[in-house]
C-alpha cells in the first residue's frame, strides 16, 4: 500500500538524521566521524568533553526512533494499516541511523535509536533495556559492554513480555534483528573487550 510505503520511507529518513553531526556543528566541535572512535554517536561526543553535547545527541537519536514509531502507530490506527507497520517502521528508522542517506550511508552503532524504538513499541521492554544499560555502565563504566548486554537481553525480555496477539511474531522478529545488528555494529568493540583493550570512562 502507498500509505505503508510512505510511512516506512519517512521513518528511514528520520533515522538518517545524525544528531551527533548536527550537535557537533552547533557546538563548533570536531566532526565525530573524524574524532575519537569515529562513530557518530553520544559516547563519542562525550569524548569531546562536552557532556551537554553528548546528552543532546543521545536524546536526539533516541527521539527520532521514538517519533518514527509513534507516527507509524498513529497512521496504522487512522488509516487501518496492517498491524505490523509500526514494527517495520522501527526497523526502517534503525536502519536509517546505521546507513543514513544524508551522510553517505555511514552511520552510528544504533544503540540510542534502538532504545527509542523499543520504548515506543513497548514501554516496559524499552524501560528494561534502558535500566540494563544503566546498571551495567554503573558497574563497569564501559559503554560498549552496556550496549551489548542490553541488546542481548532485549529479546529475552521480549519473550517474557510478549502476548499472544497478532503482533507477537513481528515484535519477536524485530527484537531479534535489532539485537543482531547492534552486536554486528560493535564487532570491533567485542574484539577489544575480549583482548582487554576496551577503555572505560573515568568515574
Amino acid at each position: 500500500m502507498l500509505e505503508t510505503t510512505l510511512i516506512l520511507v519517512a521513518a528511514y529518513l528520520m533515522g538518517s538524521v545524525s544528531f551527533a553531526i548536527l550537535v557537533a556543528r552547533l557546538y563548533g566541535l570536531p566532526d565525530p566521524r573524524s574524532h575519537g572512535s569515529g562513530n557518530p554517536g553520544a559516547t563519542n561526543m562525550l569524548r569531546t568533553g562536552r557532556k551537554s553535547a553528548a546528552a543532546l545527541t543521545l536524546l536526539g537519536d533516541a527521539l527520532k526512533g521514538f517519533v518514527a514509531v509513534l507516527v507509524a502507530q498513529w497512521a496504522t490506527r487512522t488509516y487501518g494499516l496492517p498491524v505490523h507497520v509500526p514494527y517495520l517502521a522501527a526497523l526502517a528508522a534503525f536502519l536509517g541511523h546505521l546507513f543514513p542517506v544524508f551522510h553517505g550511508f555511514k552511520g552510528g552503532k544504533g544503540v540510542a535509536t534502538a532504545l527509542g524504538v523499543l520504548l515506543a513499541l513497548d514501554l516496559r521492554l524499552g524501560g528494561l533495556a534502558v535500566l540494563t544499560w544503566i546498571a551495567v555502565f554503573a558497574v563497569t563504566r564501559v559503554s560498549s559492554l552496556s550496549a551489548l548486554v542490553a541488546a542481548t537481553l532485549a529479546p529475552v525480555y521480549g519473550y517474557y513480555l510478549l502476548g499472544q496477539g497478532p503482533e507477537t511474531k513481528f515484535l519477536a522478529a524485530i527484537l531479534a534483528l535489532l539485537s543482531v545488528l547492534v552486536l554486528a555494529r560493535h564487532h570491533s568493540n567485542i574484539r577489544k573487550l575480549l583482548s582487554g583493550e576496551e577503555k572505560a570512562f573515568k568515574r
